[in-house]
C-alpha cells in the first residue's frame, strides 16, 4: 500500500478521536481532565475486549498515539504479563508496557521546564 494511504488512514483515525473529544468539550459539561481520563479508560476497556487492536492495526499511529492508545497499551501489557506471571502480572504489566512512553513524557517535560522556566501565574 502506498505511503499516502497509510498517512490518510492515520489522519482519519486520529482526527476522529480528536473530533469526538472536541464534541464532548463543546456539548457537555465535562472538563478536559475528565475527557482525557475517559479516553484512557475507554482504551483499556476496548483493548481488554480485543476491539481496539483491529483499529490500531488499520489506523496505525492515529490510533496508538492518542490517550486511547495509551489505555490500549496498558491493557495489552497487563494481558501479556498475566499470561506470564499470573496475578502478579496484573500489577506490573501495564507499567512495564508503557514504561517507554511514560519515561519519554517525563524526560521531555523536564527538558521543557529547563528551557521555559515555569512558575506560578502572577
Amino acid at each position: 500500500m502506498s505511503t499516502f494511504f497509510l498517512f490518510l488512514r492515520c489522519f482519519l483515525v486520529g482526527g476522529l478521536i480528536c473530533l469526538i473529544g472536541q464534541i464532548l468539550i463543546d456539548r457537555t459539561g465535562l472538563t478536559p481532565a475528565k475527557i482525557l481520563t475517559a479516553y484512557v479508560v475507554a482504551g483499556v476497556i476496548l483493548g481488554a475486549l480485543g476491539l481496539y487492536e483491529p483499529l490500531a492495526d488499520w489506523g496505525g499511529s492515529g490510533a496508538t498515539v492518542p490517550l486511547t492508545g495509551f489505555g490500549y497499551n496498558l491493557a495489552k501489557g497487563v494481558k501479556k504479563a498475566v499470561e506470564e506471571r499470573h496475578w502478579l502480572g496484573a500489577l506490573t504489566g501495564g507499567l512495564t508496557a508503557a514504561a517507554a512512553g511514560i519515561s519519554a513524557a517525563m524526560f521531555f517535560g523536564w527538558m521543557t521546564a529547563l528551557v521555559f522556566k515555569p512558575g506560578d501565574k502572577s
